[in-house]
């Protein structure tokens, strides 16, 4: 590799920690992304997460042999390591390659089973940088969790698309009386609901459901939820789905029938990744939208974040 393009990077990288670690420190948060594609030529996600880092290479760089790329790459790391000061035997490399046609959501990558526990505010959570599409835990909604958690006491809360249940975890921590996880993915909503014994003393009014959300909707009661949070993959066409989920088409249909299972003055937080997003706000059914995407930014995510946050009140 250049060795002036390698400079480069090293000096964006030190840069970019030097300033994310202050305020990370400031506000003692111990996992937290610190370099998002900065330089067109090291096309890198780099997260920590307290004494590990998270590599991931969000494409091939173009032109490559394997074998180039094994070497690019092997240049990379010791710097990465150099900056961060961790060693590089606790960096964890992965390539998000696509397939052709779109990436299932629950796509499992690796099975090297190698867990371990991390804190966000007070809470744990399993964390996993070998196995899967992501980590386990959405470092971008850090601020949307605590405000769900400051909302949570004595609420009904449902969790739609729940992943690995990190919002069901502080809306118990919060004082939920209820807390209904929904996920298609068995292997996720067993996830949550370690995530949950790990903070939480389990009980029946948190409970892990597993039913593709769309058809799920259509079973809830009326004016039951107080508080619920949906965020959805962008696209989905997974074999267990009865159809597929395309959010763009799909929001407000989603919203509305969220709605209706809502009480009079519940708050949906409703979020999305995809980049084009634009919210139909004419088609759906609700007292107030607020954008809160900004309010919603982490200081870790300032100018790079590419998801849309709205609190939606009944």
């Amino acid at each position: 590799m250049n060795d002036e393009k390698l400079q480069m990077f090293r000096n964006r990288l030190t840069k970019m920690y030097k300033h994310i670690s202050k305020l990370a420190r400031r506000q003692l948060v111990t996992c937290y992304r610190v370099y998002d594609h900065d330089l067109p030529e090291f096309p890198f996600c780099i997260e920590i997460y307290e004494d590990k880092v998270y590599l991931a290479e969000y494409q091939r760089r173009h032109g490559m042999t394997e074998e180039e790329h094994e070497a690019w790459l092997e240049s990379c790391i010791p710097a990465i390591s150099e900056v961060l000061q961790i060693p590089d035997e606790r960096i964890y490399f992965r390539e998000r390659r696509r397939k052709a046609g779109r990436l299932d959501q629950y796509e499992k990558l690796a099975s090297e089973k190698e867990f371990f526990i991390a804190k966000e505010s007070d809470l744990s959570f399993k964390i996993n940088l070998t196995d899967y599409l992501d980590t386990g835990l959405f470092l971008d909604h850090r601020i949307t969790r605590g405000m769900v958690r400051d909302e949570a006491k004595d609420k009904r809360v449902l969790n739609l698309f729940c992943y690995t249940g990190s919002f069901s975890v502080y809306a118990a921590a919060g004082g939920a009386s209820e807390v209904d996880s929904v996920d298609l993915s068995k292997t996720y909503l067993g996830w949550a609901e370690e995530n949950m014994a790990l903070n939480a003393t389990m009980h029946p009014q948190f409970r892990f459901i597993h039913a593709d959300v769309k058809q799920h909707l259509d079973e809830l009661p009326a004016d039951h939820y107080d508080l619920v949070v949906m965020d959805p993959p962008t696209f989905s066409n997974s074999k267990r789905m009865k159809d597929f989920l395309d959010i763009q088409r799909d929001h407000a249909d989603l919203i509305n029938k969220t709605l209706r299972a809502m009480r009079s003055g519940g708050i949906l937080y409703f979020s999305t990744n995809y980049r084009k997003f634009q919210l139909e706000q004419e088609k759906i059914s609700a007292a107030s939208i607020k954008d809160i995407t900004g309010a919603t930014t982490p200081f870790d995510f300032q100018g790079k974040l590419f998801r849309w946050c709205y609190k939606i009140l009944k």
